[in-house]
């Protein structure tokens, strides 16, 4: 966090963070709002990642993918928040297929940033 706070100060231009913050409205305890927050990146809900465009100046990937892999299924995270839980209260087909969906959308997100992190960034005049 503060690697991104020091490196958006620095930029000149615009810098934008967009953090999960969590709120009495998602339903549960917040003194448990830490162990949420981690769950959020555990489950590849909220990836961990940076943007600094003057690294592609330098021949670097201006991507870095901060968190690793999700490690936990999205509904370890999801099911603890009320927000998502009425769905299974009211319809609990209808929730098992969007946690599956969503589920995907999270491991093909993952793939992606994965691979846009991955990307060499060398400028192809210099490669010999």
């Amino acid at each position: 966090m503060v690697k991104a706070f020091l490196e958006a100060e620095a930029y000149d231009g615009p810098s934008i963070i967009i953090a999960y913050s969590h709120c009495i409205n998602q339903g549960y305890d917040m003194s448990h709002g830490l162990e949420q927050q981690k769950a959020a990146v555990e489950t590849g809900y909220w990836p961990l990642l940076r943007y600094d465009p003057r690294l592609a100046k330098q021949g670097k990937n201006p991507l870095q993918l901060d968190s690793k892999a999700p490690s936990q299924p999205l509904e370890k995270f999801a099911y603890n928040e009320t927000r998502f839980t009425m769905l299974v209260h009211s319809n609990e087909e209808a929730a098992e297929r969007l946690m599956k969906l969503a589920q995907q959308d999270v491991n093909s997100r993952w793939k992606m940033y994965q691979e846009m992190a991955n990307m060499d960034w060398a400028d192809p005049a210099t490669k010999s």
